[in-house]
């Protein structure tokens, strides 16, 4: 019998247990440690954030999913892996401490044969000064903080409706920070909700990015197909931009927030200031923490993770300069090297490098997008980590048939820029492959034939039918295994 334990019930990992759960034989044990109680659909949170759905559209409690399909739930939150176990049994385990309201604090033991590590990342706020909900700005990045973001964003609604005029600056909040998508996604729907009040003349709207050029994304931006012709990202995202009279500032690494005011430094080394009434910034990320030991007891955590507490995997860490970067470096099956039982998918592995061109100012601090992993990426790799660990389970070690580089994978991403049935508008575009491959698709990195870009009331219809899709999926709904990641 073997014991898989799945840390953490994101896309990642809660899509790594639901298909080890469905194809192991009962006899087998499926564990999920998460300290959440709930799943919830993070994409969604946008829409939360702006008053289009509440909190429970775009979650539901994971305890009674995993109990009705076998799988063991624990609320919980692992503080460390022990993969050599320790001076009284071999056996490798986790530790964890309960966040279930009921056991809060108490620690406990469970020993495993397989691990998967699909923590997540941590909300890293406290790396720029003054930044985060409990401080000076807003967040999306989960359903609570979207749910603060929307009592926020009507405080300053209510004040442009008493002829206050209100500044919002939407974007990243740290000089590496990721994620760019989802704020400017936020930021298009913001001001949707403005301009259907009739509010445009008193909002003034910035977007405030790290990247280099805007639509770069944290994957070096790309060109795409749109309407017969081939456009970069740069002027697809620019055009949304200017439709929407919204002012944006690049090459921008966010150091500090005061209570309406953002300090940033840009890639020409000066240091400024904007001032806010309304601000949502994400936040970078890290690791969440966890700590790896060996049998004696000995901090074993550089082995497993990099100094920015995201695992190390199947990846080419060597050292290289831009120039050298190649697709090959990116990791195709998310196996810990030394610990060939361990396994992280999702924004839990720690990436070989950026995609995006490394930038730093002339003052030495680095100022350009981490890569992105979330959504689709993020299930892929669950997926194909649960059929590895099942082929390893039932034939023991051999090479990993399944495999998901995002050097050699695609992503469908659908940007909502204002809700309903026949006002509402989205721009979706696909990329292919993630990382670009200059040497397979030398003019662009990336195939013209799968890398392309629509916007209209189409893509918002197709982001709504996917909202309903992934969440009947993740419930487990009848023929969930069906519908893709």
């Amino acid at each position: 019998m073997a014991t898989i334990i799945v840390l953490g019930a994101g896309i990642s990992g809660h899509t790594a247990a639901a298909f080890l759960r469905k194809k192991l034989s009962k006899k087998h044990q499926v564990i999920v440690i998460a300290p959440n109680s709930y799943y919830q659909w993070i994409p969604s949170n946008i829409w939360v954030g702006v008053g289009r759905m509440t909190i429970d559209q775009v979650r539901f409690k994971l305890a009674p999913r995993y109990r009705k399909a076998g799988i063991e739930f624990h609320q919980a939150r692992a503080v460390s892996i022990h993969p050599e176990g320790n001076n009284a049994s071999s056996k490798a385990f986790v530790k964890a401490i309960y966040t279930d309201p009921e056991k809060q604090g108490k620690a406990f033991d469970l020993e495993y044969d397989f691990l998967v590590n699909a923590t997540g990342p941590k909300l890293n706020f406290d790396a720029t000064e003054g930044l985060g909900p409990q401080k000076n700005t807003v967040s999306v990045c989960s359903y609570d903080h979207a749910a603060h973001a929307w009592e926020k964003l009507q405080q300053a609604i209510a004040k442009m409706q008493n002829g206050q005029k209100q500044r919002f600056v939407i974007g990243t909040g740290h000089p590496m920070a990721t994620c760019q998508g989802a704020a400017f996604e936020y930021i298009l729907n913001v001001a949707y909700e403005i301009r259907k009040r009739k509010l445009t003349d008193m909002a003034e709207l910035f977007w405030l990015t790290n990247e280099y050029e805007l639509g770069d994304f944290g994957m070096g931006g790309a060109h795409i197909k749109r309407g017969g012709y081939i456009t970069s990202t740069r002027v697809f995202a620019e055009s949304f931009l200017r439709e929407n009279n919204i002012h944006w500032i690049k090459r921008a690494g966010v150091k500090k927030v005061e209570p309406g005011l953002i300090h940033y430094e840009t890639l020409d080394g000066e240091n400024h200031t904007q001032d806010f009434d309304f601000a949502m910034l994400i936040p970078g990320f890290a690791g969440v923490g966890l700590k790896a030991f060996g049998k004696d007891g000995t901090d074993i955590s550089s082995l497993l993770f990099a100094p920015n507490g995201l695992m190390k995997v199947d990846a080419d860490y060597t050292a290289k300069p831009y120039e050298e970067w190649s697709v090959n470096d990116w990791p195709e099956t998310y196996r810990n090297k030394d610990y060939p039982n361990i396994f992280a998918p999702g924004i839990a592995f720690a990436p070989p490098h950026g995609i995006s061109k490394p930038m730093t100012s002339k003052n030495g601090t680095n100022i350009f997008p981490t890569p992105p992993r979330t959504g689709m990426p993020s299930g892929v790799m669950g997926k194909i980590t649960a059929l590895n660990i099942i082929n390893l389970v039932n034939k023991g070690e051999h090479e990993l048939k399944h495999r998901a580089s995002m050097g050699r994978m695609g992503a469908a991403c659908i940007v909502s820029a204002g809700y309903g049935m026949t006002k509402g508008a989205a721009a979706t575009m696909t990329v292919y492959p993630i990382v670009p491959d200059f040497e397979k698709y030398p003019n662009y990195g990336r195939s013209m034939g799968y890398t392309m870009g629509e916007a209209g009331l189409a893509g918002h219809w197709l982001k709504w039918f996917m909202h309903y899709m992934f969440l009947h999926k993740a419930k487990g709904y009848p023929f969930w295994w069906l519908l893709p990641e």
